[in-house]
């Protein structure tokens, strides 16, 4: 069975690729990940704060206190909340390039043209293979409107494609005006691969503390249904790659989501919950379900389950909706 695919450009053994998250922060971990079975790997995001809080460190340290004893101890950096600086961030990008032989895709959380720009160009000369802009931009401004934050995205996009050659991929949210429309607004802007979809974490309340805390809850099997739709909205209609990612867990998923149109499936939760083993058993039931159903290709399957190839359109839109409401018992 042939279960290779092309995404942004790049030739993968595999549609399942490792999504970015801590996994990606060991070598280790990447060189199993590639024994095990993925087609390539996206690295944890770095963000553009680290980058900043590195450069001011720098200059805090460098400018001030010259008159201060040697020994004097406390002003030495005090360790930042993040586990990786810039620099070391860049030399994970090497490191991950000798390591194994699959694609590097290095992930980029910032939030200026000037940030996004500068270390995509940095990322590119450590050896990169593609670039994933992970655009987290919070809409809080009561002054801006949609379009105001439709058009930084797309000023995002413009600017970083301009400045690096190697193929890139924006990680959009679900939550625009019109989904359809940025996603073509993406792609005419430069993306050569879309990634439905960014999941934003939402802060908790902790009731004893009395304090706003974070509180991660992996993605379960259900959360892939709405990338599953607009990845067959989209599928042939845009010139971009399509990534699903979400509530990928099992061969069965990966198949909905290429027979919907995706190049690839990116997965996080299962591995995190499953161990990264877990690559090599979705895999093998993936070519075992392409054998038994007499696939030769996962390239023939693609698109097959698509809005431009059922029998009935109408299913992935208000249609469904209303049969969905009408069909529980």
């Amino acid at each position: 069975m042939d279960i290779t695919t092309t995404y942004l450009g790049l030739k993968l053994k595999s549609p399942i690729v490792c999504s970015a998250g801590p996994l990606s922060e060991k070598i280790s971990n990447i060189r199993e990940m590639e024994d095990a079975g993925a087609g390539a790997v996206v690295l944890y995001s770095i963000f553009e704060e680290q980058i900043e809080h590195d450069e001011l460190e720098l200059d805090f340290r460098t400018s001030d206190h010259t008159e201060s004893y040697a020994e004097a101890t406390s002003y030495l950096p005090t360790p930042f909340e993040f586990k990786l600086g810039p620099d070391e961030y860049l030399n994970h990008i090497r490191k991950a390039k000798e390591a194994v032989n699959i694609p590097i895709i290095a992930s980029l959380n910032g939030k200026s043209i000037g940030g996004w720009t500068d270390y995509a160009k940095k990322m590119e000369q450590a050896g990169a293979d593609a670039l994933e802009l992970n655009i987290y931009l919070l809409p809080t401004d009561f002054k801006k409107s949609g379009s105001d934050i439709e058009k930084i995205y797309l000023d995002i996009v413009k600017a970083v494609k301009s400045t690096v050659k190697i193929p890139i991929a924006v990680k959009m949210h679900p939550f625009f005006s019109s989904t359809s429309f940025m996603a073509s607004e993406l792609s005419k802007a430069g993306a050569d691969g879309l990634v439905m979809f960014n999941r934003f974490y939402q802060p908790d309340i902790d009731l004893e503390k009395l304090e706003v805390v974070p509180n991660v809850i992996l993605s379960t099997p259900m959360a892939m249904r709405l990338p599953l739709r607009w990845i067959a909205m989209m599928y042939g209609r845009i010139n971009a790659d399509l990534a699903a990612t979400s509530g990928i867990y099992s061969a069965e998923d990966v198949l909905k989501m290429v027979m919907a149109g995706a190049k690839v499936t990116q997965m996080l939760s299962a591995l995190l919950k499953f161990g990264i083993g877990h690559i090599a058993d979705v895999t093998t039931n993936l070519k075992a379900w392409m054998e038994e159903k007499e696939y030769q290709s996962i390239d023939q399957m693609r698109g097959s389950m698509s809005y431009m190839n059922v029998d009935d359109p109408a299913s992935f839109e208000r249609a469904n909706y209303m049969k969905v409401l009408q069909s529980y018992k």
